[in-house]
């Protein structure tokens, strides 16, 4: 993912998607729900992902987590659907690309009319191009925070749901972006046009919109929800698209103790996985991205597109503040 500057007044236009500025419940009417959500236990899930190695697109270790995130939604009791495409980079490399799609089996029924989309990438970027040592700039990224922790948070959530989804009255489905991170690299010669990122989401979006697929009420995009000392400020484009479910998730957040990590300001607009499921599928999705508004290495944080990208700099804080606040959203949906 990248930051973009947006002449954000023309946005409106460009859309179709159907509202998600319905007036949302107000925090002070809202009670924390009984369920917790366990940072120890994403964490796990995030070091197992690291465990393979760098999950870059055509690896041996991209093949084996693939395998190892099917295999674990499956023990969580979802359905997992594995959509198969062959991308191409930017370079003009042929991807071998993986989106992972689990459905929970909850209260509304198969059709799937009604349910709610969690997303996040898996793959891992294959140059540490912002890394502060030129040494490292062609390595590729552990990806801990960058990928790892958006699957991790969402292992959990599905964890959760398998338990207590009698007490829900939506369906929640994950879905895994693969090829997110191919973007082209700072070192690269060749000018970017803003589309060599997101690359399975654009599949995915495409793919959704071409069958005439309507299931989902909205959708959030988990993306470095890992990282030390990190918040998550209101992004330019979810509040573009589906302000109304910036507005519920942030007020969640206050109601389960963590408004401090979720300000009410405005962070930069992210060319994220979020953009497709927007302007192509049509679902209304934010994205929960960290923003360090005074880290010099990068809005992104210390560690983006860097070799440090590691276990070492994942937080257990983080991980819960992010996982509490997606429980109190669902678990208050009606």
């Amino acid at each position: 993912m990248r930051y973009t500057l947006f002449i954000i007044g023309a946005l409106s236009i460009l859309t179709g998607c159907k509202s998600a500025n319905k007036p949302v419940q107000e925090e002070e009417t809202q009670q924390p729900v009984a369920v917790q959500f366990v940072a120890d236990s994403a964490f796990a899930y995030c070091q197992s992902q690291c465990d393979f190695g760098p999950r870059v697109m055509n690896s041996e270790a991209h093949e084996r987590c693939a395998q190892w995130i099917q295999q674990t939604f499956e023990q969580f009791g979802c359905d997992v659907e594995l959509q198969k495409a062959n991308l191409t980079g930017y370079d003009g490399t042929v991807l071998r690309s993986t989106n992972i799609i689990a459905r929970t089996k909850g209260t509304v029924g198969p059709a799937k009319r009604d349910a709610i989309l969690i997303c996040a990438h898996w793959d891992s970027r294959p140059w540490a191009d912002n890394d502060p040592d030129e040494a490292n700039h062609h390595k590729p990224v552990l990806a801990a925070n960058d990928g790892a922790s958006g699957v991790g948070v969402m292992l959990e959530l599905a964890r959760i749901v398998q338990q207590h989804g009698d007490s829900l009255k939506v369906d929640v489905d994950f879905v895994c972006f693969d090829a997110e991170d191919w973007g082209i690299p700072q070192w690269a010669t060749v000018s970017d046009p803003g589309n060599t990122w997101a690359l399975g989401s654009q599949y995915w979006a495409a793919q959704y919109a071409t069958k005439g697929l309507n299931h989902y009420r909205y959708g959030i995009l988990l993306d470095m929800v890992g990282g030390q000392g990190a918040r998550f400020y209101q992004e330019v484009m979810s509040k573009q698209y589906a302000s109304g479910i910036v507005d519920k998730v942030w007020a969640a957040a206050k109601v389960a103790g963590y408004g401090s990590v979720f300000p009410t300001d405005e962070g930069g607009g992210v060319t994220d996985d979020h953009l497709p499921v927007n302007q192509v599928a049509k679902v209304p999705c934010i994205d929960i991205i960290s923003y360090y508004p005074d880290c010099r290495q990068s809005s992104f944080g210390p560690t983006w597109h860097t070799v440090n990208d590691d276990m070492n700099h994942l937080d257990r804080a983080t991980l819960q503040a992010v996982g509490q606040t997606l429980v109190q959203v669902l678990f208050s949906e009606n």
